[in-house]
Parts: structure tokens; sequence; C-alpha cells
């Protein structure tokens, strides 16, 4: 029969078969060890739970727990590809100075601003409707105008974040899922994802 390490009190045989203390609280309080929770999957209805001890961890690094959607839409592609933009940059800023140079050369070439050039247009009939009013262009320099809001920016990331797909997320902002996408995309674009 074994005994507490603590106060030595016998321990019952199937305490004694996981333990080496007894139940007193005293002897929980000195003996009794934590365990660290790590919640490895999600979906709609359920979270996984795990112990994280050594096991659980290689298992992480294995990759054993990825999430299949997030090569699609999630982080995962854009971070790795975020390293490979970094060591193109540097070639960038070398090819910049020859890029300068050659700019007068090519302004030489070019005609003259004033210079009459000889085209012919063939004739059309007036435009009617939307398409006969003026396209307003937005000036240089001045940001594009996107069809959503910053607000569903930022709720539609999120959401994709935790791994909903673009039409769970179209449903819970009240959007397309073309929309979605297009959010998406133009995040991983500038380089937020």
């Amino acid at each position: 029969m074994l005994n507490c390490i603590t106060c030595g009190t016998e321990l019952h045989p199937e305490r004694a078969a996981k333990y080496d203390y007894c139940m007193a609280p005293e002897c929980q309080e000195k003996n009794a060890k934590g365990m660290t929770i790590a919640v490895v999957g999600m979906n709609k209805s359920a979270e996984e739970f795990v112990i994280l001890d050594d096991r659980t961890k290689a298992d992480l690094a294995s990759g054993k727990y990825h999430d299949q959607r997030r090569g699609s839409f999630g982080t995962s592609a854009a971070r790795a590809a975020a390293p490979a933009a970094r060591a193109a940059a540097p070639a960038a800023r070398a090819a910049a100075p020859a890029a300068r140079a050659a700019a007068p050369a090519a302004r030489a070439a070019a005609p003259p601003a004033g210079a009459a050039q000889a085209t012919t247009v063939p004739a059309q009939r007036p435009a009617r409707g939307p398409a006969a009013r003026p396209h307003r262009r937005t000036p240089p320099g001045a940001p594009a105008r996107t069809p959503w809001t910053a607000k569903q920016e930022r709720l539609a990331l999120l959401y994709n974040e935790q791994g909903l797909r673009p039409g769970e997320i179209a449903g819970k902002l009240g959007v397309s899922s073309y929309l979605v996408t297009q959010i998406i995309l133009a995040a991983k674009n500038r380089g937020k994802l």
C-alpha cells in the first residue's frame, strides 16, 4: 500500500494508481499541478480542447491540427509570401537608379506636348442614358473608392481569421459572397493578411 508523500496517510488503491498524494486540501494545494488547455479546432457547434503536453506540442508543430480552409483565404498563405516580398525589395531598390537614369532619354524620344497628331475617328451616334454622362475620374494620388465600408472590411477579416467561409461571412454581414471575397483579396494584396 502506498502512502501520501506529504502527510503520510494511506492512499486508496485506485488513487495510488495515478497519484502519490491524498485528497486532503493541504496535500492537494502542495502537490497538484495545473494543466495547460489549448483550443485546436473550432466550428459552428463546438470547440476541440487538448491538454498541452509534449506530445500535443509535437502534433501542433507537425501540422496535425492545421485548418484546411486557411490555404485559400487565411493568413498562412500571405505570411508565407511576405518573406519572399521582403527578399525581393533590395533588388527593386537596386534597379531604381537605372530606371531614373533611363527616364530623360524616354522623355526626349516622346513627341512634344503641343505637336498635332493625325488620327481618324469614326462617326458615332450620340450616347443616351447613364453612358452619356461623363465618367468622373479620381484625381491622381487619391485612394481608390471601395464598395464596402471600413467596418465591413474589419468584420470580414476577423470572421475570415476565425475560419469562416466567404458565404458564411456574407450571411453575417448582409452582403454578397463576391463582395466578401473581394474584401479578403484586397486585404491580401495590401499585405494586411
